[in-house]
């Protein structure tokens, strides 16, 4: 009888279209500097479009705050290399915390140049929605800026509404967990 290799929970491996392996699983400690090391290897828009100003580096604060989420309000995943946390490259980060005293999560998505426009968007944010879900939120929504047509684009094709905010240039894009359904299942063949 042999054994199965199983992963974790909300552990995933993946081949993107262009061959790439990845490991998607949940953030930790040892991250944080293969996190601020790649932070270094985005573009300049990539770090606008999703923390509306430019910003050079991801400080050790910011970093370890990301990696230490608080397991009861936040859920932070990684699409990095499959090697060892703290060694391996970070290509993208999804991000879901829920807003104190609701039962509404706001995420954030940034994946890099090296592996967009391969799905794992897509993917990754289905997991979120699947984590939101799981805690029994009723929603989940994120603000983007009007420019970010790949975004609004797979936001839209997940069935999220647009809304109008406050802050010039921005649209909220929002998903009623309780009477929306998409698919969440983690077969999704990327390549």
């Amino acid at each position: 009888m042999t054994a199965r290799n199983r992963l974790p929970p909300w552990h995933e491996e993946i081949r993107l279209a262009n061959g790439r392996q990845v490991l998607i699983r949940p953030i930790r400690p040892a991250d944080a500097e293969p996190l601020r090391a790649s932070f270094a290897l985005l573009e300049p828009d990539e770090v606008r479009q999703r923390f509306l100003y430019a910003k050079a580096e991801l400080s050790p604060e910011t970093a370890n705050r990301l990696t230490q989420p608080n397991p009861k309000s936040e859920f932070v995943l990684v699409a990095a290399e499959p090697y060892t946390p703290g060694d391996a490259l970070v290509g993208a980060v999804a991000r879901a915390a829920v807003l104190p005293g609701t039962r509404q999560a706001e995420f954030h998505i940034l994946v890099s140049h090296y592996v967009a426009g391969m799905g794992l968007g897509r993917h990754m944010l289905r997991r979120l929605v699947r984590w939101a879900k799981g805690k029994r939120l009723e929603r989940i929504f994120g603000d983007v800026l009007e420019e970010n047509e790949p975004m609004l684009a797979l936001a839209k094709s997940l069935s999220f509404q647009q809304e109008a905010v406050e802050t010039p240039g921005m649209v909220r894009v929002s998903l009623e967990l309780k009477r929306q359904v998409i698919d969440t299942t983690p077969n999704v063949r990327l390549g």
